[in-house]
């Protein structure tokens, strides 16, 4: 398991700011992989906390798993602004989401350009 510890430290005064035990504090890799995972774990952590408001926004399990696999911020904003109607600020929240997750496919290939050289037509 990969630890990170934290050593004393001085604050500005220069007294000794003591960590909660004097080796260190460990933390676990937990938070660095829902970090990765993340809007795919915040679905599947509000599916398991509210099933009914996601049955209530899609009546099959095929969309929102689609929603789960290929747009997960779209899936995320439409369940939170689907249940109680549709209006013109909501429109906007969908399309930050989409907007997020097709940055999210582009931006790769942007960096893929820049790594291997190739140039602009």
């Amino acid at each position: 398991m990969w630890t990170v510890t934290a050593y004393p430290v001085t604050d500005r005064i220069g007294a000794r700011v003591r960590p909660a035990n004097e080796k260190g504090i460990p933390m676990c890799c937990f938070f660095a992989t829902l970090m990765m995972l993340g809007p795919r774990a915040a679905i599947l952590i509000w599916w398991l906390m509210e099933p009914t408001r996601w049955q209530v926004t899609f009546s099959s399990f095929f969309v929102p798993l689609l929603g789960f696999l290929f747009l997960p911020w779209t899936t995320l904003s439409y369940v939170a602004v689907a249940p109680g109607g549709i209006v013109f600020f909501d429109w906007i929240i969908l399309g930050l989401g989409l907007f997020i997750d097709i940055a999210g496919y582009t931006s790769g290939a942007y960096g893929r350009r820049e790594r291997y050289g190739a140039q602009p037509i």
